[in-house]
């Protein structure tokens, strides 16, 4: 037909118009149900459709197939047997996934809720069993249970491998997952399988979650004008509370300092330099190196607790911001550890909130003592190592560690077999 026969008719045109939209229907219609076999499911009440199935970038398209996360999505929709299949769901998985492609346990991509649970652990109080853990040779394990909390008091010890949370195995289970499984509404149990060195069989350890309240730093002041400050957690209560222990001492006058970081899982990186600076004064107390850039980190306030002899103790549950002021006060000479090697969390994590209220936490560099130290996933070696006697302290409440502690500060302290000088090993 030619173009002057269809100007002369309007019907015609209507025709070739028709046609023409019929064809366009027909092949974008084909084209969308061969792309979204998912569109036939149901979406949960309440909830919006996951839109936006964009194009991949050149460069990774040589590499990688992206219409393999359409195909994969788009099946878990369509075959899953439980319908409604949430697409939020799915789509908070997938970021999950794909942080976890970093394969590294502390770059971890937090949904809303989780978010929400994590800046809990900041705060002085939470519901749970007051348990701080990690991941340590690929092993969810216990970093150190917060004092005279549940957790404590059930009998779990830092260094436990949590093999199973109510049944649920935890081998490649996330610190956040297992988080999430074992906070829980107050009042309800929680039952533990651990695994612990000396022991042949795996242990079962029922737990009832509390309200868990922590003022993270107490003081005392004991025989021979000594104070034992005891830091729990560096969390947003920490630096004040310092404050007003360093006042107290200076007001007694005291004759030396035992800080007590055993078992302190770490937490906020400023409250570490606050805690540091007393001793350290404005001198670097960290440096951070990453990919492209370093960065020191110096003392914000006049060291105030320079010239008081100080012993620190640490265990393996000392972790990230307590390794962070127990290396600075070792390098520098201002203290001496005793106990045993930290657990060794040298790396550097960044949190970022996102607008929808998720949020992710990427590792961006290891941290380095001021003496250039690296002492990631090998802890901090202690200046006199002492193993802590359980036995005697469940008999009599004798803490051999904070024993010997105020023994070197009051000039009494002498090696024996079983207290060696990590020194000598040099």
């Amino acid at each position: 037909m030619k173009i002057s026969e269809i100007k002369k008719s309007p019907s015609k045109v209507l025709l070739v118009l028709f046609c023409i939209l019929f064809l366009l229907l027909t092949f974008s219609g084909g084209y969308f149900i061969g792309e979204s076999h998912a569109a036939r499911t149901f979406v949960p009440e309440g909830e919006a459709r996951v839109v936006g199935q964009g194009s991949l970038s050149p460069s990774l398209a040589k590499d990688i197939d992206f219409r393999d996360f359409w195909n994969i999505w788009n099946l878990t929709k369509e075959k899953f047997y439980k319908q409604p299949v949430s697409d939020k769901d799915l789509y908070y998985g997938a970021l999950k996934g794909l942080v976890s492609g970093l394969h590294d346990p502390y770059s971890v991509y937090f949904d809303p809720d989780e978010a929400r649970k994590f800046n809990e652990d900041l705060n002085e109080s939470f519901v749970g069993i007051g348990a701080q853990i990690g991941i340590k040779g690929e092993r969810l394990t216990v970093v150190a249970p917060l004092d005279d909390s549940p957790a404590q008091k059930a009998g779990l010890l830092p260094g436990d491998w949590i093999v199973s949370i109510d049944k649920l195995e935890t081998l490649g289970m996330s610190v956040e997952e297992a988080v999430s499984k074992i906070r829980g509404e107050a009042g309800t149990e929680v039952v533990l399988q651990i695994s612990r060195k000396g022991l042949d069989l795996l242990k079962e350890i029922k737990i009832i979650r509390q309200k868990i309240t922590v003022d993270s730093v107490k003081w005392k002041i004991e025989d021979g004008n000594l104070m034992t400050i005891s830091i729990s957690t560096f969390n947003g209560d920490t630096a004040s509370l310092f404050t007003s222990t360093i006042q107290e001492a200076l007001s007694k006058n005291v004759k030396g300092i035992v800080l007590d970081l055993r078992s302190n899982p770490g937490g906020l990186l400023t409250s570490a330099v606050d805690v540091a600076s007393a001793w350290v004064g404005y001198e670097p107390i960290v440096s951070e190196k990453g990919q492209s850039a370093s960065n020191v980190i110096n003392g914000v306030t006049a060291p105030r607790l320079h010239g008081i002899p100080t012993v620190v103790l640490v265990d393996g549950g000392s972790a990230s911001a307590s390794e962070i002021v127990a290396g600075a006060l070792q390098d520098y000479g201002y203290a001496k550890l005793i106990g045993t090697t930290t657990f060794g969390k040298g790396s550097v994590q960044d949190y970022q909130e996102l607008p929808d209220g998720s949020a992710i936490k990427v590792t961006t560099a290891e941290w380095f003592t001021p003496k250039g130290k690296n002492i990631n996933k090998t802890g901090i070696e202690p200046d006199i190592k002492v193993e802590f006697d359980l036995e005697a302290y469940k008999k009599n409440e004798h803490d051999n560690q904070k024993q010997t502690a105020r023994e070197v500060l009051l000039g009494t302290y002498k090696p024996t077999t079983e207290v060696s000088s990590s020194q000598g090993k040099k």
